[in-house]
């Protein structure tokens, strides 16, 4: 009896059933509550408003002078919020669950919100290009359209999204709360972290975690596409299985012997090749186990009833068929025809040889 893990994740039952998260009126109400938020920061950055003289006075007070000590802590865990290593951490995670839960809608709900997550942030990224800190080149400007990439902030957001996608799947609510005040934790601290390095403008954290929550409120729109493209995946699987089996079994047992039937066995030449014609003496498929055959005739035995008297004239050729004739006599013969080259000294079989008298010239 297996008593590994692996047999014991085998016997345990699927989910009976995964909840989906619906757009709700309560869900919507927070998605056009974000938006505007989202917007409202953008207009303040915008027109320099006060906003972007709070960035500079934090950014002149150099939170990383005050607290040195924390700045070996705060490297490691800023990265956190870092698109590559969080999106492998948590699709290791979210693909282990797709096994156990036979369904690929984790992986898949994790694919839509990062890709979203890179076309809406890295829009407005490249549209406005806000200088970050560590380049502003003029106090109180809010350093817009000068070539940078830091509003929002990809940090922040991406930290939003990869650990906020736990709390969207998870499948209990207790569940969900947990997870929920982690993911809040662990973005909060990043945004936090990269305002304190001087990376970011807290204008920057602000618009990241509106960016990162906007998306994790769009998700269930996106939850009919999700299931369209897993069907779509699985159909593709299946289709792909079927044709390996069907491919398998069409090519039999290796190392089966294969019937050959060969010419000399039917009575035939080949197919009648100028080297077996001129070797036979006749025409290519007409040669006999004893010579070369009339043109027309049939090369194999006949088929008459047992005790019938065979017509005349066929008697000894139906003998000559029943014979064996010796190895020695035998032409190798291929499906092509005859593979044994004519010579020119070298008499056909079933002519009369003329044979030299003894002290005397050659009879003619």
């Amino acid at each position: 009896m297996r008593t590994d893990i692996f047999a014991r994740l085998d016997r345990e039952p699927e989910p009976p059933k995964i909840e989906i998260p619906r757009m709700s009126r309560h869900r919507i109400a927070l998605f056009g509550g974000t938006l505007v938020f989202y917007l409202a920061i953008v207009v303040a950055v915008l027109v320099s408003s006060w906003l972007v003289a709070l960035d500079w006075k934090v950014m002149l007070f150099r939170p990383y002078q005050q607290w040195p000590e924390l700045h070996a802590f705060l490297d490691y865990y800023v990265v956190l919020g870092q698109r590559g290593p969080t999106a492998v951490m948590v699709a290791a995670w979210l693909g282990w669950r797709s096994w156990r839960q036979h369904t690929l809608r984790p992986l898949l709900t994790l694919g839509t919100s990062l890709l979203l997550l890179n076309v809406s942030v890295g829009a407005v990224k490249l549209g406005l290009g806000r200088l970050g800190p560590h380049y502003a080149t003029q106090i109180g400007s809010a350093e817009l359209f000068a070539g940078g990439d830091i509003f929002p902030s990809g940090h922040t957001a991406n930290a939003v999204v990869t650990w906020g996608i736990l709390a969207y799947l998870a499948t209990t609510p207790r569940a969900r709360r947990y997870l929920s005040a982690v993911s809040a934790a662990v973005s909060l601290g990043v945004g936090l972290t990269t305002v304190y390095i001087g990376t970011h403008w807290l204008s920057d954290v602000l618009l990241g975690w509106a960016a990162g929550l906007l998306i994790l409120l769009a998700l269930p729109w996106f939850e009919p596409l999700i299931t369209r493209a897993e069907i779509w995946i699985l159909s593709v699987r299946e289709s792909w299985r079927a044709r390996r089996r069907l491919r398998g079994a069409g090519e039999g047992v290796p190392g089966d012997p294969v019937p050959v039937l060969l010419p000399h066995v039917l009575g035939v030449a080949g197919d009648g090749s100028g080297a077996c014609a001129e070797e036979t003496g006749g025409p290519a498929g007409a040669r006999g186990p004893d010579g070369p055959g009339e043109p027309g005739s049939a090369p194999g035995p006949t088929t008459e009833p047992p005790g019938a008297a065979p017509p005349p004239g066929t008697a000894g050729r139906s003998r000559a068929l029943s014979a064996h004739s010796v190895r020695s006599e035998r032409t190798p013969l291929s499906p092509a025809g005859s593979c044994r080259p004519p010579h020119a000294d070298r008499t056909p079989r079933g002519a009369a040889a003329a044979r030299p008298v003894a002290g005397g010239p050659v009879a003619p």
